[in-house]
């Protein structure tokens, strides 16, 4: 009997050093997760939410990323940060990686969350501006990005003048001061805080309805990432666009938690606001990303962005697009509800 004995225990200790020695087995040790950094050169708001509830909810974890999301201002430049390996990702646009392709800089966008433009040209109620045909010869405020981007198009589509604009400060006060002015802003922002100014009814034309249709908050990574570091890419991506499922369409409170701690100014009001002009306009699950997920980008839509921008001459021609992006990592339904 003690013979017997022995040779179980024996056995016992054999399996279980078996168990240690094999992966996925009771006991083996997992391998580290590994560090990556996302900087979105902004304050900490809803618009970014999907990538702080997949930090909030361990779903970078899950998929063996440790996860930094570090923020900015306006003045903050991504690109060197990405060269110089100080970051992994950055948030950008189609007209970001479209100039990095220009300028020869190895950067791409892997995915895209926002299949609309939040940019609206925003008008007074009842000042005569019921469509945006309507905005012709008046006064609106632009910044000098929107100089640059969307201006551009709208001129040539609706017959705008550079004579009407005038410098955006990002301050309400001169649209408050003016009826008759319009001025541009975001679906998610300046509509609320219009509404707490005093002006009840803002009238909001969300440009990606009228044809403006870049992809926005893109993930861009450098080439360098893309093709040595597939798998690395590949997670960060999948738990980001899990994340921004989660932070629509289940309870985004852990999410919300993460963003006022880096950001005490933002009101739970400014959040819910948000989120709903999110949903409400499709900014984020719509078109291709109904059918591919959140994230999906295809070939026709960056094609026929970079020919407007050469239209009306805010883009050479001669671009290699293919440079810009990468549809390596999306268009595969992850995480569709």
């Amino acid at each position: 009997m003690r013979q017997s004995n022995s040779k179980i225990r024996r056995a016992l200790a054999f399996c279980a050093a078996l168990a240690c020695a094999q992966p996925g087995l009771a006991g083996a040790r997992q391998p580290a997760a590994e560090k990556a950094v996302m900087f979105i050169g902004w304050r900490a708001e809803a618009e970014w939410g999907g990538f702080f509830q997949a930090l909030a909810k361990g779903i970078y974890r899950k998929h063996g990323l440790d996860v930094e999301i570090r923020l900015g201002n306006p003045q903050s430049n991504p690109t060197p940060m990405l060269l110089a390996g100080r970051v992994d990702f950055t948030a950008g646009s189609s007209g970001t990686s479209l100039n990095a392709a220009r300028e020869g800089a190895p950067l791409m966008s892997v995915a895209a969350v926002f299949q609309k433009d939040p940019r609206v040209l925003i008008a007074h109620p009842g000042q005569g501006v019921d469509s945006i045909e309507q905005i012709k010869g008046r006064t609106v405020l632009v910044g000098a990005l929107g100089m640059a981007t969307f201006w551009p198009y709208l001129r040539g589509r609706f017959g705008f003048t550079d004579d009407q604009v005038k410098p955006y400060t990002f301050s309400l006060a001169p649209f408050l001061a003016d009826k008759r002015v319009v001025q541009q802003g975001l679906v998610t922002n300046e509509p609320l805080a219009l509404r707490k100014a005093g002006v009840r009814d803002p009238v909001s034309f969300l440009l990606a309805d009228y044809g403006w249709d870049p992809y926005m908050t893109t993930i861009v990574t450098t080439r360098d990432n893309v093709e040595k570091r597939p798998q690395f890419v590949q997670k960060f991506v999948d738990a980001s666009i899990e994340g921004w499922y989660s932070y629509l369409y289940d309870d985004p409170a852990p999410g919300n938690e993460l963003i006022k701690r880096n950001n005490p100014e933002m009101t739970d009001d400014q959040i819910a606001f948000a989120i709903q002009a999110m949903k409400e306009r499709g900014l984020v699950d719509s078109g291709d990303a109904r059918r591919m997920g959140i994230g999906a980008m295809t070939d026709a839509r960056w094609e026929h962005f970079y020919k407007s921008m050469v239209d009306v001459g805010v883009l050479p021609a001669g671009v290699d697009v293919r440079k810009a992006y990468t549809l390596r990592f999306v268009n595969k339904r992850v995480g569709m509800r």
